[in-house]
């Protein structure tokens, strides 16, 4: 079977599930919920509506900030897809009569890339205006920027598309390299919601560790939008460094060939029965 083939085959199996929508209403709810709080806290912070003498958020850059919410915190979505995409069909052995159909497992594997792809541009799509919604609605009634007009803000957003994209063909990898679905999805989860952030936390407070720190995935991905959370250091955080936009994108890049080379090599290419 062709490439073609291969491409049409796993688009079926994905878009006739209700793994991926499920996840992307999900994804909708959790960005919508979080921009909307962070946006009325910071926004109110910033033209001094919160009460008490706490310490003022910057206008400045705020709509950046709280646009970026969704691969801040939701880059987890679009990796948990694309390492569902690989380990259900471990799971469920439905690699089997899909080896046998198509016996180059190379173009089975290009197969899933090229739906990973599109997949990415929808939970990108859904994750934009989960944040962009509800922020710049709470930016515009204090009174501030919304920036929407402005060419970088859409460069911002096409940004996070393509970071929710390079982040679901980092999930195919790691599916591909481990096989076993539970302990990828711990993995997963213990990564990015747990060992990095403590990682990038503890970065603001150490001297020098930011230096190793900002080529971590999660700290790249945010580099390569532009703007974070830990970037920016609204959240009373120290602002991390980063990497410019480019490097960030090239780091991030190079984490997802890096685990589907490997996932090819050490576990695609063994019996799977």
């Amino acid at each position: 079977m062709s490439l073609a083939g291969s491409t049409r085959s796993e688009a079926t199996k994905q878009f006739t599930t209700s793994m991926w929508w499920i996840l992307a209403i999900v994804l909708a709810a959790y960005i919508g919920f979080t921009a909307a709080v962070l946006g009325f806290v910071f926004a109110a912070s910033a033209t001094g509506s919160l009460p008490g003498n706490g310490p003022s958020v910057p206008a400045d850059g705020l709509s950046a900030t709280l646009y970026s919410t969704a691969t801040a915190i939701g880059y987890v979505f679009p990796l948990l897809i694309g390492t569902l995409m690989v380990t259900t069909e471990f799971r469920h052995k439905t690699l089997t009569p899909t080896f046998l159909a198509i016996p180059k497992r190379g173009v089975v594997l290009w197969g899933k890339i090229i739906v990973g792809i599109v997949l990415g541009v929808i939970f990108g799509f859904v994750g934009v205006v989960a944040s962009v919604v509800p922020s710049a609605a709470l930016l515009a009634g204090y009174g501030l920027a919304t920036d929407l007009s402005s060419s970088d803000t859409w460069a911002l957003l096409g940004r996070m598309i393509i970071a929710f994209v390079l982040w679901v063909l980092v999930g195919i990898g790691v599916g591909a390299l481990v096989r076993n679905q539970v302990g990828a999805i711990v993995g997963v989860l213990v990564f990015t919601q747990f060992l990095e952030p403590v990682g990038r936390t503890a970065a603001g407070f150490v001297d020098g560790l930011s230096s190793l720190t900002q080529f971590l995935p999660g700290a790249a991905g945010d580099s390569l939008v532009g703007a974070s959370l830990f970037t920016s250091g609204t959240a009373g955080m120290p602002a991390e460094d980063s990497l410019t936009w480019w490097v960030g994108g090239l780091v991030l890049l190079a984490y997802a060939v890096i685990f589907l080379v490997l996932g090819h090599l050490l576990s695609w290419r063994r019996d799977v029965t």
